[in-house]
C-alpha cells in the first residue's frame, strides 16, 4: 500500500514523539507550578484563567502525542 511506512520510518517517528513527550512533561509541570505561586503567577483572575487554558491546551496536545506513541508501539509490535 502507498500509505504503508517502513519500520525505520515508524521507529524514527516514535523517537521524535517520545522526545517531544519527554520535553513537554516537565515544561507543563513548571508552568503549573508558576501559576500556583503568587510571585510568578498572573496578577488577576482573567490572566490566570488564560494561563490555565493555555496549560490545558498543551496537556491535550500531550495526550494526543501519548496516544500516537501507543499507536506507533502497537504498529511496531512493541506494545
Amino acid at each position: 500500500m502507498a500509505d504503508e511506512r517502513s519500520r525505520e520510518e515508524l521507529e524514527e517517528e516514535l523517537r521524535v514523539v517520545e522526545d517531544d513527550i519527554a520535553s513537554l512533561r516537565p515544561t507543563l509541570k513548571e508552568l503549573r507550578r508558576q501559576i500556583g505561586q503568587q510571585e510568578y503567577g498572573p496578577t488577576d483572575p482573567a490572566e490566570q484563567s488564560v494561563q490555565l487554558q493555555n496549560v490545558e491546551e498543551q496537556e491535550a496536545i500531550l495526550g494526543r502525542m501519548e496516544d500516537r506513541r501507543v499507536d506507533l508501539l502497537r504498529r511496531l509490535g512493541k506494545e
